[in-house]
């Protein structure tokens, strides 16, 4: 009898707090149509605003590819955990022709030593290595290199180098392999016959310990902020711009040059009064998208032209595409992190998808570049 009772009182209560309920929602809703002020209407017509974003349509790439954080093309998403390889690539005459420069993702150019007339020498970055038949020929590192490669988390690929490149070979932000690649019978000296081939990177991998993949020292965010090739970079909008198709670099011994080719959009690379033409690539032409010079100090190590450049700092320089330029700064706080490039408004540079071209050219000799 008591829980019936019990049961009674709570039913009641439960009644009376829903028809309160009931009248409080009724006192709180909306007046009629009819009452609405002509305000009302105006605003229950406005639209909601769309954010730029979702105006913006999401990007949908081919089945299993994914852009490349080098060029911001469309590869295999197989790739996307592999890490780059950075090749060094002789620049001396005798090494011509050079093998897969024209499958590379970027390039810098950069004297290698301060005798012979500062002859230059190549670091090329490869992702899909393994794709290229032939690469190189391929030669020694410096100190600059393995200050630089690191901001990419690339493996270094050469043959030996001077003592001053052991302190950088030791930190563990460095992986390199070393006079491990195929030799060529091209009838040339035996320091112009060194070259990957297929199979040789995989031996590389299979006989250390280094990763294949990104490891923990990869890049924590992008190298560059690419845009994509539907909405290229507005060059003429951008401040200090002027029209750019020859890039004549002071680099006496080897004479490097890049004429913008219209038809193509992109900087065509000669040297030594020829076209750069890859044997490896139907005789294709060097050829980027975009190229960026930056004006560098450096310091002489000894007598014998060794150098680095002290590429841990800031300074000036150009970016350059689709036939224009504009003045750029670039600063480097450390090894592992990446050279950003700003415009005159201090903003970072957007960078057009393709390759790209990277030359450090000497404050002595900056004043004899030729950007027009």
């Amino acid at each position: 009898m008591r829980k019936r009772v019990l049961w009674i009182l709570l039913a009641l209560s439960l009644g009376i707090c829903a028809a309160g309920c009931g009248k409080k929602e009724a006192e709180v809703s909306a007046p009629a149509e009819e009452e609405l002020s002509t305000e009302d209407e105006i605003l229950a017509e406005e639209p909601e605003e769309t954010s730029e974003e979702e105006e913006e349509e999401e990007e949908i790439g081919p089945e299993g590819m994914y852009r490349s954080e080098l060029t911001n093309e469309w590869i295999s998403e197989d790739l996307k955990e592999q890490r780059p390889i950075a090749v060094m690539v002789d620049n001396e005459k005798t090494a011509l022709p050079h093998y897969g420069l024209t499958r590379a993702d970027v390039v810098y150019e950069m004297m290698n030593s301060t005798l012979n007339d500062q002859i230059t020498r190549f670091m090329v970055l490869f992702k899909d290595y393994d794709s290229v038949d032939q690469i190189g020929s391929v030669r020694s590192v410096r100190p600059t290199n393995l200050m630089i490669a690191p901001e990419w988390n690339a493996i270094v690929c050469h043959d030996g180098g001077p003592f001053y490149i052991n302190p950088y070979l030791e930190k563990p932000h460095t992986d390199h392999f070393s006079g491990t690649f195929s030799r060529v019978n091209n009838g040339k000296p035996r320091e112009f016959t060194e070259y990957i081939l297929p199979g040789d990177m995989e031996k590389n991998f299979k006989n250390s310990s280094v990763s294949r993949e990104y490891n923990d020292y990869r890049p924590t965010e992008p190298h560059f902020e690419f845009v994509s090739e539907k909405k290229p970079v507005k060059m003429e909008e951008k401040e200090g711009n002027f029209d750019c198709t020859l890039v004549d670099l002071p680099f006496g011994h080897n004479g490097s040059q890049l004429d913008y080719d219209a038809a193509s959009g992109t900087y065509l690379y000669s040297e030594y009064g020829s076209a750069h033409k890859d044997p490896g690539n139907n005789n294709e032409q060097l050829a980027f998208k975009n190229v960026i010079l930056q004006k560098m100090t450096f310091s002489q190590l000894d007598s014998h032209g060794y150098m680095v450049w002290n590429c841990l700092g800031s300074g000036e320089g150009y970016y350059i595409t689709d036939g224009k330029a504009i003045p750029i700064t670039w600063v480097k706080n450390a090894e592992q992190e990446r050279t950003v490039y700003f415009d005159s408004a201090s903003d970072e540079i957007e960078v057009n998808t393709g390759k790209t071209y990277i030359g450090f050219v000497p404050d002595t000799r900056w004043s004899e570049l030729v950007v027009e």
